[in-house]
């Protein structure tokens, strides 16, 4: 079994906190499934979640280099230089970045976030889209701001095959044969 999850912003990617914030166990009822792999507390968008461990590791595992697309608000106006930088790899505390695929995107039509991101008057935010095979914790995050942009807004939009299509921030669905 596969589970196609639409993770609202400020959800832990786990069943429990001990700290009593909102988990993936406040949306999904079902039990004996994991996380295929994470998505941080400040993100939204898809959790692939499985009963299946050898499904659970070939979406995770590293090395299988599993293409995650990801929609980001950023602040300022993103130039083509940054781009540029993202496509070539970004020098991080951790090393360089493989190469990412990113293009500058028109502000997608989706879903408010609650709470909204914080507006400044004076400075303008744009779309990007990027796709990365890497899972570096907080990585794309650590990428926009690296080449000047800080994400403001981040949602995995889909994971290989799999992609969020029409589900509401804490909505899943249930696939039964891959």
């Amino acid at each position: 079994m596969l589970i196609l999850f639409n993770k609202p912003f400020n959800v832990l990617c786990q069943f429990t906190d001990k700290e009593g914030r909102r988990t993936l166990k406040d949306f999904i009822p079902i039990k004996n499934i994991y996380p295929a792999g994470r998505l941080d507390y400040d993100s939204e968008g898809l959790v692939l979640l499985t009963d299946d461990g050898k499904l659970q590791n070939k979406i995770s595992d590293p090395q299988k280099k599993i293409e995650k697309c990801y929609w980001i608000q950023v602040e300022g106006q993103i130039t083509q230089t940054a781009i540029g930088k993202l496509k070539r790899g970004v020098l991080l505390k951790d090393g360089i970045t493989k190469p990412a695929k990113a293009k500058i995107i028109d502000e997608p039509i989706i879903w408010e976030r609650n709470p909204p991101i914080r507006v400044r008057k004076n400075i303008p935010t744009s779309w990007i889209e990027i796709k990365i095979t890497e899972g570096r914790n907080r990585q794309v995050r650590r990428m926009t701001a690296a080449v000047g942009f800080p994400t403001l807004r981040l949602i995995r939009i889909s994971v290989g095959q799999w992609n969020i299509n029409n589900l509401k921030p804490g909505e899943y669905k249930i696939i039964n044969s891959l």
